[in-house]
């Protein structure tokens, strides 16, 4: 992910950014000039170090949480740290046995795969882990209804094939009126009603907003909630570990713990934040604090990625933390885990729910 900073930092800002960013992962902190010349290897002065502190606070890489104390990573910081500065972390043998033999206990099944992935994920990183399986996309929205709520404000009703409802409160940047809403009613359930979520196109979506040639813009917000929404339709998504968040500081607030804990349980949220990311991507992608979707987890740290077996999709796993989280040893095992998976595919020859046809070992 790209983050809006064009700064350029010298070799010295970025040596003592990263000192830094290491320490206040390590130590949860505040971090200071004489910590910096006493416990690593930047060999300049305490002056020295003082100033360029004081220009990356400046410049908004580093925050002092008071005044006489020392400085911690802002989210520029963390955000600078990842893209460029985190060193790859080399995992122990012990380590990657670990992992491997965490997921190759018994792996019959996809289910039990993603199980075993946010079993060690969690257990190997000591942060909240999640698995997100993706159903076949067998549900479809066999009735649309538009609710004109006022010039700014619509709500779509979707009635699935299933029989289950489901509904999206969208706010528009333009006015409607309820000719529009009513028109738009009739144009998604003769196009999109009983239409499956891969087979929603540009072309379609043309189609729709030359049918809708007096407010065409609506087309596009309208589609994009209901891709959402029947992705969340088709997806589940499990957690391990979210218990670990009560070790963190960051978690002492009760209240916003206890709101963490209630969005995690109820899930519908965080489905719906990474319903918007690419399923195809192979790319790991990295949430710090207000980057996340999800409000509540404005001082955490979501990393997520894509995993794949025998080419295809089969959903996700992801990790949880406070923003001070060590990325170099979570990346590792993120990537540890994709890899390890996709090894699964040379050998095995699994369908969703199927069992191995090989006898196991």
């Amino acid at each position: 992910m790209e983050f809006g900073y064009d700064i350029e930092l010298s070799e010295r800002k970025k040596m003592i950014l990263k000192a830094i960013v290491d320490a206040h992962i390590k130590l949860g902190e505040p971090v200071g000039s004489k910590y910096l010349t006493q416990e690593t290897d930047i060999a300049y002065s305490s002056a020295t170090i003082r100033n360029e502190m004081a220009e990356l606070e400046e410049m908004g890489f580093l925050e002092q949480p008071h005044t006489s104390a020392g400085r911690i990573p802002s989210e520029l910081g963390y955000r600078f740290y990842v893209d460029s500065l985190v060193q790859q972390y080399d995992m122990t043998t012990k380590e990657a046995n670990e992992l491997n033999n965490m997921l190759s206990v018994k792996m019959s099944e996809i289910d039990k795969i993603l199980e075993n992935a946010r079993k060690a994920a969690s257990a190997m990183t000591n942060y909240t882990a999640m698995s997100l399986r993706a159903r076949p996309s067998g549900v479809t929205i066999k009735k649309y209804e538009m609710v004109y709520l006022d010039v700014r404000s619509i709500l779509v009703v979707m009635v699935t094939s299933s029989d289950s409802v489901k509904t999206r409160s969208i706010k528009l940047p333009f006015d409607v009126t309820r000719a529009d809403t009513d028109r738009l009613t009739e144009v998604l359930n003769r196009e999109l009603s009983g239409v499956a979520v891969d087979d929603i196109n540009i072309s379609l979506i043309v189609k729709m907003e030359e049918y809708m040639a007096s407010c065409p813009g609506i087309v596009n917000i309208v589609v994009k909630n209901i891709y959402e929404a029947m992705n969340e339709l088709s997806s589940e998504i499990r957690f391990e570990g979210v218990n670990r968040l009560l070790q963190y500081p960051e978690y002492k607030n009760l209240d916003k713990l206890q709101q963490m804990i209630s969005t995690i349980e109820d899930k519908n949220d965080i489905i719906k934040a990474i319903s918007t990311i690419d399923q195809s991507d192979d790319e790991t992608k990295i949430f710090i604090g207000s980057e996340n979707m999800v409000k509540i987890m404005d001082n955490s740290t979501l990393i997520y990625k894509n995993l794949k077996l025998n080419g295809r999709t089969i959903g996700a796993i992801g990790i949880i933390g406070p923003c001070r989280m060590d990325y170099s040893k979570v990346l590792a095992t993120i990537d540890k885990l994709s890899d390890e998976i996709g090894r699964l595919s040379e050998t095995t020859n699994l369908l969703p729910g199927a069992k191995n046809s090989k006898k196991e070992r």
